[in-house]
């Protein structure tokens, strides 16, 4: 069936400003807008508790002793690839002067809906593995790193920061891989011939955590003694 067109002389009555239908227009604006303004703001409450939702548990379920056990792990392929063969007992006497093998515990936080929160998130924690060792001299710290750093940049890390020192200067290599989630990091303090390192793994979330316990979970781990994984 043909489509069907006004005639050609056809004219359209202008509508009065005051009229009935234009006052019934109007009307019919405000009433969608007052609708719409509810609705979006219903919106915008059910996307942001979504969202606190989702902060609180998109972390895996995992124990303390198991994020710390890959903590350590993490910390093992560096240590072998450093080329070290000391064997370090768990603890620390004198922080950055005598040898160290510990754990730590710190909080997961939740940027909100829009990134501008910064809350810490019940029952999430992040599990770390320090180690650190004295008397490291210049010929085993130097080739040590260089190799280091080469070799997990080839295996997937990316390297945010690497400074050579020099002239007093110590040696850095920080390292992270998943957005941020994995970091490890190594320092050789050549005035003192002391050598640090450190693997964080992702935020987990406790199991057994329960509402009104304190401090981050994890923070009463102690590491079983930390050398190479090979014995010549």
């Amino acid at each position: 069936m043909p489509e069907e067109t006004a005639p050609a002389n056809a004219t359209t009555a202008p509508t009065e400003p005051g009229s009935r239908s234009s006052v019934l227009r109007g009307l019919g604006c405000g009433c969608v807008t007052l609708i719409a303004l509810p609705a979006l703001a219903v919106l915008v409450l059910v996307a942001a508790l979504a969202w606190d939702s989702l902060g609180s548990t998109d972390s895996p379920h995992v124990a303390p002793d198991e994020m710390a056990s890959r903590a350590f792990q993490r910390s093992q392929e560096p240590y072998d690839v450093l080329g070290f063969k000391r064997t370090v007992e768990p603890g620390v006497e004198d922080i950055g002067v005598s040898t160290e093998n510990t754990f730590s515990s710190g909080y997961c936080y939740d940027e909100g809906l829009l990134g501008l929160e910064d809350k810490t998130v019940d029952g999430a924690y992040r599990m770390s593995h320090s180690w650190a060792l004295d008397h490291v001299p210049a010929s085993q710290a130097v080739s040590g790193l260089r190799r280091l750093h080469q070799h997990l940049k080839d295996n997937g890390w990316e390297v945010t920061s690497y400074r050579e020192g020099g002239k007093g200067k110590d040696w850095e290599l920080y390292l992270q891989r998943d957005d941020g989630d994995e970091l490890m990091s190594f320092t050789w303090y050549p005035d003192r011939e002391y050598f640090t390192g450190n693997a964080t793994v992702p935020c987990a979330y406790d199991p057994g955590w329960e509402e009104g316990d304190t401090g981050p979970a994890g923070d009463n781990q102690r590491p079983p003694a930390f050398g190479p994984s090979r014995r010549d």
